[in-house]
């Protein structure tokens, strides 16, 4: 997979491009697509060499306009955190080799893990925010100062001066 491209997801069979905009996205997934609010939306998928998941579409500014920068995987039922974190672990090491950096994590044995991959940037992390939460993210940069700050802009308005995007 040219991960700098997009992304390879196995069932449904699309490859979804960086870059492409909401609407140009919806047609390739026949009405699977859930449009959770303007710029987000979900999915049940599978990649990765059978890993089945949930996956959530993030698009820059809003849907209008924004473009695909980031893949967030993630399940419906986190009732043993620890299974899920080793099976999209296993997954994205299989995939992409070890991580790039490991530190111990908030939660004993689930250490915090990144890999660098061009303008591509994997992180995969756990912490406890109302209970365990599980984060699998995959970001991709973007190519202009410009870009950076009109998406830091877009997030400051959308989620408040000072608030992080959930």
């Amino acid at each position: 997979m040219d991960f700098s491209k997009g992304f390879q997801l196995e069932v449904p069979a699309v490859f979804i491009p960086w870059g492409i905009r909401a609407a140009d996205l919806e047609a390739p997934f026949g009405g699977s697509l859930e449009r959770v609010r303007d710029g987000y939306y979900c999915m049940t998928c599978e990649s990765l060499g059978g890993m089945q998941n949930e996956l959530g579409l993030h698009f820059s500014y809003y849907s209008a306009i924004g473009t695909l920068h980031k893949l967030e995987f993630f399940r419906k039922d986190y009732s043993d955190i620890q299974g899920s974190y080793e099976t999209f672990q296993k997954h994205f090491e299989d995939a992409f080799g070890p991580p790039d950096f490991r530190e111990p994590g908030q939660q004993d044995g689930l250490p915090d893990c990144a890999w660098h991959l061009g303008d591509v940037t994997i992180v995969h992390y756990v912490f406890d925010r109302f209970g365990l939460e599980e984060h699998m993210e995959i970001t991709k940069r973007h190519k202009s100062f410009l870009g950076q700050a009109l998406h830091q802009i877009w997030e400051k308005i959308t989620f408040g001066v000072g608030a992080t995007r959930p």
